[in-house]
């Protein structure tokens, strides 16, 4: 059976690249396939945020947030690079929740889940602090807690990075047409999206990580005729010139009982949101719609001094969760936490579904899946990512500055701001893209907002890029300082260089 590959997962976002890691690392073979760029579904629209996630102590969703609050430090230390921790301020509404709710919420937050690196909660003055400064004055007493920032994508890219250095095949722009049991074992059908190209694999076991496609996979893929798991929920977000000039981020009460955050995004912006509402038709055309624009500029203007209007968006961007079907009447109250189910019976080859989930839990559902796994088709090696590093982020979580320094050091060359986006970005791998440069020209040409051809090629040759959109939408968030025309000609560059 050396043709035949222990685990075929569907689907490359954050879910599907967590499972491969870890599998492969434990010493199964592994193949993934991702229909277009990884990261190119719900992974790259999210809020961006590792958290407990405060609201769902609401729903006594206690398991998901103790998880996912145990999650933070572990993932703050597997990539320092591109997660750091972010404090969160929450003003006390007198018409929302009342202060001692907040207290005990913020109580249970700071001692239900392991917490060494980040403080806890403390009581701000808003009229007295520089926090309160951009918030209207009715605002006298505020919570400061404690979360982190993720770069959504370049999570997903680093654990396929890992996977593959492990030795897991990663095909993107490739989509699974048909899969079939045979025997012992699935035969499934991958289509090269760009070609029509197709070929055939054999694997010992199917993980379906399709994200808000999972059904899909199931239903055109696999025949399971009508399959519902999932209840579609897009989110959408705006974002605007910076709202102040402090690195706290604001978590917001809404009349209807949801919540909003005003993020620090990209040094010159606030980041806002997010909506929740039930999706109908293809995910990949979730759009932002009038009403959440609405929503959102006005859920924002309630608490800044500062209304926040329609003109002042320099981008927006949604994004459908596949929130696991819990039968929840409002698409507030669904489920963020995950199911994994087994299909097949008696001794035939199984697929193992994911449903639902979030970024912050991806490396557990990870643990929980290979659980699964060993279950069907044995066991290889005990679990290993608590202790990882993924690439670039072999340093300790305090130690950016010095590597800041370090690369502006050896290459003098660059500015402070690109040493310090390199970093954010590539961690100690930013010493494998500057190999070589010992001056400017060695860079290449220059697209616009920092992105030069050296950066592009090593986008190329190690994280799967392939268009202009990969480049600076996922791989970096460069397409917010770009014109239109830099990003054209980013692509025709591209076009030649391929």
């Amino acid at each position: 059976m050396s043709d035949i590959d222990d685990i075929f997962v569907i689907g490359g976002g954050i879910n599907g690249c967590g499972i491969a890691r870890d599998a492969v690392g434990r010493g199964y073979s592994v193949r993934l396939a991702e229909m277009n760029d990884l990261a190119s579904g719900t992974s790259s629209w999210s809020s961006k945020l590792i958290h407990g996630g405060l609201r769902y102590l609401e729903y006594y969703e206690f398991r998901l947030v103790r998880e996912s609050l145990g999650e933070r430090e572990v993932l703050l230390k597997m990539a320092p690079h591109i997660i750091w921790p972010m404090r969160f301020v929450l003003p006390h509404h007198s018409d929302m929740r009342p202060a001692w709710l907040l207290r005990l919420g913020l109580f249970l937050y700071d001692h239900i889940g392991k917490r060494k690196l980040l403080p806890g909660t403390s009581q701000v003055n808003l009229k007295t602090s520089v926090i309160g400064k951009p918030l209207k004055k009715i605002f006298s007493k505020g919570f400061e807690y404690s979360d982190c920032w993720v770069n959504d994508a370049r999570l997903v890219v680093l654990n396929a990075q890992d996977a593959q250095d492990r030795g897991a095949k990663i095909e993107t722009r490739s989509k699974v047409v048909y899969a079939c049991r045979e025997k012992d074992y699935w035969n499934i059908t991958t289509e090269d999206v760009r070609t029509g190209d197709r070929k055939q694999h054999k694997a010992r076991l199917i993980v379906n990580a399709a994200g808000p496609w999972v059904d899909k996979v199931l239903d055109e893929t696999m025949s399971s005729n009508n399959a519902k798991n999932v209840r579609l929920v897009q989110g959408s977000h705006i974002v605007v010139p910076k709202l102040h000039n402090h690195d706290r981020a604001y978590i917001f009460q809404n009349s209807d009982n949801r919540i909003i955050f005003a993020l620090p995004y990209e040094n010159d912006y606030t980041l806002i949101g997010t909506t929740d509402h039930d999706f109908k038709g293809d995910p990949i055309n979730a759009k932002i719609t009038d009403s959440e624009v609405s929503y959102l500029c006005s859920a924002a203007s309630e608490y800044f001094e500062k209304p926040i209007k329609i003109e002042d968006i320099v981008w927006s961007y949604s994004g459908v969760r596949p929130l696991y079907d819990d039968g929840a009447t409002e698409a507030q109250e669904a489920t963020r936490d995950y199911v994994l189910r087994v299909d097949g019976k008696g001794d035939e080859p199984k697929v193992v579904n994911v449903f639902g989930g979030k970024i912050t839990t991806y490396r557990r559902l990870a643990e929980s899946m290979l659980e699964k796994i060993e279950d069907l088709i044995g066991s290889r090696k005990e679990s290993w990512t608590a202790d990882s590093s993924l690439p670039g982020g072999d340093f300790a979580v305090s130690d950016y500055d010095l590597l800041v320094t370090k690369l502006k050091a050896e290459f003098p060359f660059i500015e402070e701001s690109l040493a310090q986006r390199l970093i954010r970005s590539y961690g100690t791998k930013a010493w494998v893209l500057m190999d070589g440069a010992v001056k400017l020209e060695d860079m290449g040409r220059d697209f616009g907002g920092s992105l030069t051809e050296r950066e592009v090629m090593y986008l190329i040759q190690h994280e799967w890029a392939e268009t202009a959109e990969d480049i600076v939408w996922r791989r970096s968030k460069l397409g917010i300082r770009l014109s239109g025309q830099e990003v054209k000609e980013l692509d025709s560059w591209l076009q030649q260089h391929q």
